[in-house]
């Protein structure tokens, strides 16, 4: 069977499966934290490379500040129970987005355990958190005009973004319904192949996640070819 060495996920529906249940979208999003372990595990474990999640993007500060905080709070809480699991994986945890911006408290465990786990490099679990792909994109032109660097390829540019040294996205899996990828790894996702369901995050399972990689794997990638 052919796996993504990269799969992403946009975790979305969190709060609509709360108002279903005529719940407040912090109950939601407390649901939806408890199925990333078990997707992010079956994933290590069926040999997937890298995972990246979208927890937080540049444009949810708009939301709720009760509903902000829950989020943050959810993050910290999962990262650190997570840690020892990681280390079990021999997986690294790179955190993509502007950290300064977060609570200190979330902060401060994005950093103890990114240091923790820097030395694996079987799996890598990428978390975008304060995350926007045109802000990516933006900070690494200013980075490389910062170093007067005059010549740039597609390979030495992505040197320049908070994902560098990973393989591009193969495949990024939407849920909820929704078909846009919502400012999420533009650049690293240019012929990732992109999946789509109804099903609502807190609602998304292993059996979900094996009928999205069977999908992939009946996909012919031609990468602008004929073949």
């Amino acid at each position: 069977m052919t796996l993504p060495r990269h799969i992403a996920f946009i975790m979305d529906g969190n709060g609509r499966w709360a108002t279903l249940r005529k719940k407040p979208r912090t109950f939601g999003h407390s649901k939806g934290s408890q199925v990333i372990r078990r997707i992010v595990e079956k994933c290590f474990n069926s040999g997937i490379e890298v995972v990246s999640l979208y927890a937080f993007s540049t444009e949810n500060w708009s939301r709720p500040k009760e509903e902000v905080d829950k989020i943050f709070s959810l993050l910290k809480k999962f990262i650190d129970k997570y840690t020892n699991t990681l280390i079990k994986n021999k997986a690294r945890l790179l955190v993509s987005g502007d950290v300064n911006a977060l609570p200190a408290d979330l902060k401060n465990s994005i950093e103890k355990v990114e240091e923790l786990t820097g030395k694996f490099s079987d799996h890598v679990l990428n978390i975008a958190i304060n995350y926007g792909a045109r802000a990516e994109i933006v900070r690494a032109v200013q980075k490389l005009l910062k170093e007067n660097v005059t010549t740039v390829t597609e390979q030495s540019f992505s040197e320049y973004l908070y994902t560098a040294g990973l393989p591009d996205v193969d495949m990024i899996v939407r849920t909820s319904g929704e078909k846009r990828i919502s400012n999420f790894l533009l650049y690293q996702s240019a012929y990732a192949e992109l999946y789509f369901t109804d099903v609502l995050w807190p609602d998304f399972n292993v059996a979900e996640l094996e009928k999205a990689l069977e999908w992939f794997n009946g996909r012919k990638r031609r990468y602008g070819n004929v073949k």
